[in-house]
């Protein structure tokens, strides 16, 4: 069976649709014929050449197209005029005259052509199809990786700014109940001493109808007067309760205000929400491996001790003498102010407009800087002069104070010229910042801390919103042979407190918690850095002592 399988499988029939078996081979039309086949093959092309061959002599050549004007002729020629194969009679006929070529040629030349493409196609555009083919699967896994990398991200990033919102809410819950304390305080205080005079007047009414009764001459001759007293009632203090205004554009943004504090969500045309909080400012900005300097500002400021910032490229900075100058980072001086101090101011600041603000310990007041003019902002109690000093984010001023003696250092908040917070003991009484010869320098986190630099104490000291000690931090650097010795301090974005370190020639970075983080000690800071400020685009301003240089540092990425 399989041999007969095999022979039926292997059977040629005749090619003019007859199932004989083939036996001959017209080599002329390249055609099977079996016997009964070899005559009308012939009859039908009568006219034609027929070389018929037993089968297994056939030869493979070239069958030239029947001429489809003249029955029986074979197209041995291409009419180049008219683009058409074309037999002998249609040479001597309608084609006559005209440019005929040899068909063989043409089709030696067509053959050419398509071995020629064919070896291209085969060896250099399928191999190129497929590296195509390749790089596109390459990218597609790269693709696929890389979506499922955003997909995490953006599931992280979900968390992080629900976190954000509920930091936002939980802040200003927390704001709210500060302000309610303070304001409550300030009342009751008024109360006290409004109901304390009412008792005394009573008490005095009732002592002087006593008297009015008495017939002895001493007691009326002894009465001392308390009208002019009585008559200084306290002032009842006009408080301002705020209101919490919110705001909804509908699917694009969302605000609400408390004061001086603002959070807006808002929804970009890529349908992202964004996070925007001017007291909560989240960043996930990362530290750099390693700090850079970015700029080299030579100034001849004696002594260089302050540094603040005006926005990306510009800071204020002062050392031993009453002249305060504002540089750019290209090193030109683009203004200067003569202060009211001597010898020099104790620091300097910027509030939110730009506006420049110093502290001037011997006439014990804060100043500051407005169209070229010098205003008193805040004077000091009677035997408190100012030091350090920092604008919040709501407006206040927060004031660093010292005795005359330095025995004393608290700081104090303050609203216009209202005081609404003194900082200076602990809740079991003892004084929160070290008596003295240094200045304790004063800033505030995002998370609402008051993050102080006490150089007498030698550490870094944090408070919370309500005045309580969070943590210290008094921690030599990494390698450091030398006490720490803090001075300028500032926060970043992410809620770092950076601190210059004078004796060690560095700068220390620590998380919002006092955890050291790393520190900056490979931008040339050996020249005692004593200034130190953050501009808005997240640098620092270094202020050097001793080189009288300004060194800007990138150390976020």
């Amino acid at each position: 069976m399989a041999t007969a399988t095999t022979q039926a499988q292997e059977l040629i029939t005749c090619d003019l649709n007859c199932v004989n078996p083939v036996q001959q081979f017209c080599n002329s039309c390249q055609v099977g014929l079996c016997e009964d086949c070899i005559n009308k093959h012939i009859k039908s092309l009568k006219s034609m050449k027929h070389d018929i061959v037993p089968f297994i002599k056939r030869t493979v050549q070239l069958v030239f197209p029947q001429c489809t004007s003249h029955s029986h002729q074979r197209c041995e020629g291409q009419c180049q005029q008219c683009d058409v194969p074309v037999c002998m009679k249609c040479v001597t006929g309608s084609h006559k005259g005209h440019d005929v070529v040899d068909m063989t040629d043409i089709i030696a030349r067509k053959r050419e052509n398509i071995k020629r493409e064919t070896e291209e196609i085969e060896s250099s555009i399928i191999p190129k199809n497929k590296s195509y083919d390749a790089d596109v699967e390459k990218k597609i896994r790269k693709s696929k990786t890389h979506y499922s990398y955003l997909e995490k991200e953006a599931k992280d990033k979900r968390k992080k700014w629900h976190l954000a919102v509920d930091n936002i809410f939980d802040k200003l819950e927390s704001l709210i109940q500060s302000l309610k304390d303070q304001e409550i305080t300030t009342l009751k205080s008024c109360q006290s001493q409004l109901r304390s005079q009412n008792s005394s007047m009573t008490q005095t009414v009732q002592e002087n109808k006593e008297i009015l009764k008495s017939n002895k001459m001493s007691d009326v001759n002894h009465y001392k007067s308390k009208l002019t007293e009585f008559r200084a009632i306290p002032q009842v203090p006009d408080v301002m309760s705020p209101t919490l205004k919110t705001n909804t554009v509908q699917g694009r943004e969302l605000s609400l205000k408390l004061g001086e504090y603002r959070a807006t969500l808002t929804q970009t045309t890529l349908s992202l929400p964004s996070l925007t909080d001017e007291v909560l400012y989240l960043s996930d900005k990362e530290l750099l491996k390693e700090a850079k300097e970015i700029a080299n500002i030579p100034t001849n400021v004696k002594r260089l001790y302050r540094v603040a910032c005006v926005g990306s490229d510009r800071a204020w900075i002062n050392g031993t003498n009453k002249m305060i100058y504002c540089v750019d980072i290209h090193g030109t001086v683009q203004d200067t102010v003569t202060s009211t101090c001597n010898p020099y101011p104790n620091d300097i600041t910027v509030n939110r407009q730009g506006e420049l603000i110093y502290s001037d310990g011997p006439n014990r007041t804060v100043n500051i800087v407005r169209h070229g003019n010098i205003e008193k902002l805040i004077t000091t109690p009677q035997g408190w002069k100012p030091g350090g000093l920092c604008c919040t984010r709501s407006g206040d001023i927060l004031v660093s104070m010292f005795t005359i003696d330095k025995s004393h250092f608290k700081i104090v908040r303050y609203q216009g010229q209202r005081v609404t917070q003194e900082i200076d003991k602990d809740e079991h009484g003892n004084p929160i910042y070290q008596a003295g010869v240094y200045l304790v320098f004063v800033t505030e986190n995002n998370s609402g801390d008051i993050v102080a630099s006490d150089g007498n104490a030698k550490s870094v000291v944090v408070v919370d919103r309500t005045g309580k000690v969070r943590f210290r931090y008094n921690d030599k650097p990494p390698g450091g042979q030398k006490p720490f010795s803090p001075r300028q301090i500032v926060t970043d974005s992410m809620g770092h407190i950076i601190v210059a370190d004078y004796n060690n020639a560095c700068l220390h970075i620590l998380d919002q918690n006092g955890q050291f983080i790393k520190c900056v000690d490979n931008c040339g800071l050996s020249d005692e850095p004593s200034g130190l400020s953050v501009d808005s685009e997240g640098r620092l301003w270094v202020g050097l002592c001793d080189s009288r240089e300004v060194k800007v540092i990138q150390y976020t990425k």
